[in-house]
């Protein structure tokens, strides 16, 4: 039997066991639990590494829980600005956006520059009209609004403050991504985030920036990270793990360990990542209290955590 293997995250950070509910419990992890459900039925019938991922992310986006998408944080301007991107790891293809307003799923975008267009990243205006073109579905920004994000950009707005997100007295990176192998034997990653609340001047951070905050490739793994955007680009955290699989030869597990709480700690890299293997074996890790997490391998059990 060929080996299937899907991964999925909904952000990561200094998460208070106190102050999680067991109704907001519920919720994430009913969200995190539908997003792998989406992804495996396209990997069990026998479908490629990229439709489940971004399967897995739509869902994800669609949920108010997360940084991304409909639940994406509010920009200095009080509007929303998202980014995305995806990778394949047989040929290496790949799509993203960055700085996009009024697409209700950036993921599918991204996959749109990939398969429709010469390019791997487009932002602004031009992803816009992009989407235009590719006829994406658009949402106005009612949508978008949500008033728990809207309050965070309140204690905010005018100062020259930004937030990683967060709920309550939580420290919270909201990006979403999933990870997945198929029956084929091919990896794909996908990553997806509304960024920081009150970010100025169309900051970007490291979901659409391939190599940092995604990465796939067929010789060793495919990851999707999700903490401070700016240490992970220095990092260049998802190509790092690829490079310590193939180069030095290190297993997935210690390979993600290495960048996860070894090379990303000193430059204030605070998260995580999800990663899988051309075997199948998952890694979920993350150096603060916790990750909105969740994983289905070829047993068909879904876990979803959130606490160590």
């Amino acid at each position: 039997m060929s080996t299937i293997a899907l991964a999925v995250h909904g952000g990561a950070g200094t998460i208070a066991p106190e102050l999680m509910t067991p109704a907001r419990e519920k919720a994430y992890r009913a969200a995190l639990d539908q997003a792998l459900r989406q992804g495996h039925a396209v990997l069990k019938a026998g479908g490629i590494a990229l439709d489940a991922v971004e399967a897995a992310v739509r869902v994800l986006e669609d949920s108010p829980h997360f940084n991304a998408g409909r639940g994406a944080v509010f920009n200095a301007d009080g509007q929303h600005e998202m980014d995305a991107s995806l990778m394949s790891g047989d040929d290496l293809r790949a799509g993203a956006v960055a700085s996009v307003q009024n697409v209700k799923n950036p993921i599918s975008l991204a996959r749109r520059v990939m398969d429709h267009s010469s390019h791997v990243l487009l932002s602004g205006n031009g992803a816009f009209e992009f989407a235009h073109e590719q006829k994406v579905e658009l949402e106005d920004d009612q949508y978008f609004f949500d008033e728990f994000r809207y309050q965070q950009w309140k204690e905010t707005v005018g100062t020259d403050t930004y937030q990683l997100d967060h709920s309550d007295k939580e420290r919270k990176f909201g990006t979403v991504g999933a990870v997945a192998l198929d029956v084929h034997g091919t990896l794909a990653a996908a990553t997806s985030t509304g960024g920081m609340t009150n970010k100025k001047w169309q900051r970007i951070g490291d979901s659409p920036i391939i190599g940092a905050g995604t990465y796939a490739n067929n010789a060793s793994c495919a990851v999707s990270c999700t903490g401070h955007g700016e240490s992970f680009i220095r990092a260049v955290a998802a190509h790092d793990v690829h490079a310590l699989m193939l180069y030095k030869g290190l297993s997935l597990a210690e390979a993600v360990r290495v960048v996860v709480h070894e090379k990303l700690p000193p430059l204030d890299g605070d998260g995580g990542l999800i990663a899988v293997d051309r075997e199948g074996n998952i890694v979920l890790d993350f150096n603060c209290s916790g990750m909105y997490r969740g994983q289905v391998g070829n047993d068909g059990e879904f876990h979803t955590a959130i606490f160590r």
